[in-house]
């Protein structure tokens, strides 16, 4: 499929949206507190100051949701803290602690538009949420075509959820708030139709597709585990540009800082009968290193699986990544 060039910013939300408009109201409700004890001048001043505190132009300087609502070229900005609301403007600027009274003309002043501003539209969707083949979306053609079609639905936002892998244990049900790690990818996001691409997998080998109005977890997993399991044991046993691939992504200190941990984690918990970590047994809760030595010895099949797992999650994840930039093809 030829793709167009697109520019689209991913965003991975998290609770920082709830704590953000949390602190937005807070801020609001004292606002409104201290009207009571304002002059009418200065009540209509500080109701100016809350239609600027819901504007487009704001810009949370410690959020990561920045790129939905910054501009590139910003005018006003608000720190907001417990003592003080700091105001930068243009022509002039101010700093009004809370409690005080705003400048005088600050009712009459309005930031100039700038010709280069424009408003951005786009769309919350999590990839489990494409429609697949297999009970679940992926990160394959249907991505791909969403992708698409956002640029030409003239978007250039796609917030996803996260995308860690649930825990399966204590009936999560696939929530990507109950995420088993913070650095790894769901793996049954992967497309298997894009496995066989990279000759992992063959067509023949693909499973019978299915109608489901809902995902259910606990049948996507049973359906694709095993496929994306033998996809990464031939990677494993490949000689080629791929494994070269697999080896480069091991190597990168961004990724071999967390990769082993997780995988060490998975593999102990994948074999123990208990929900929490916590409940293991003293050893392996403590990382003792003749405990962790005797998993790796042990588990070291599954461990370089999940690992080659990850690492075709990740190549599959920035491949829509950059396609959304402008960078894929």
């Amino acid at each position: 499929m030829n793709h167009e060039k697109h520019t689209v910013t991913v965003l991975q939300t998290s609770c920082l949206l709830l704590l953000s408009f949390t602190v937005t109201l807070a801020h609001t409700y004292i606002v409104l507190f201290q009207l009571q004890f304002k002059p009418i001048s200065s009540t209509m001043a500080t109701l100016n100051s809350l239609s600027l505190l819901f504007s487009p132009k704001l810009a949370h300087s410690s959020s990561i949701l920045s790129p939905l609502f910054t501009s590139q070229s910003s005018l006003l900005s608000f720190s907001l803290t417990s003592k003080s609301v700091a105001l930068s403007a243009t022509p002039s600027h101010y700093s009004v602690a809370v409690g005080e009274d705003l400048p005088v003309d600050y009712g009459e002043w309005f930031p100039k538009h700038d010709p280069g501003d424009r408003r951005r539209a786009g769309v919350l969707l999590h990839p489990t949420s494409f429609r697949g083949p297999y009970g679940i979306g992926d990160l394959g053609g249907e991505a791909f075509r969403f992708i698409d079609w956002l640029h030409d639905a003239g978007c250039s936002v796609w917030q996803v959820l996260p995308l860690v892998p649930p825990g399966r244990k204590a009936n999560e049900e696939g929530s990507p708030y109950s995420g088993q790690d913070a650095n790894c990818g769901n793996t049954l996001l992967i497309s298997l139709e894009e496995l066989v691409k990279d000759g992992l997998l063959t067509e023949d080998e693909l499973p019978r597709p299915t109608d489901a109005d809902r995902v259910d977890f606990s049948v996507v997993a049973e359906l694709k585990d095993p496929l994306i399991a033998k996809a990464a044991e031939r990677l494993i046993l490949s000689d080629g540009e791929l494994k070269s691939q697999l080896e480069d992504f091991q190597r990168n200190p961004d990724i071999s800082s967390w990769l082993q941990d997780a995988a060490y984690f998975a593999a102990i918990d994948n074999s123990s009968n208990t929900l929490n970590w916590y409940e293991w047994p003293e050893p392996l809760k403590n990382r003792h290193l003749a405990a962790l030595e005797e998993v790796y010895q042990s588990k070291k099949d599954f461990i370089d699986i999940f690992i080659a797992q990850q690492f075709l999650f990740q190549r599959q994840w920035q491949k829509s990544s950059q396609l959304c930039t402008g960078e894929g093809n």
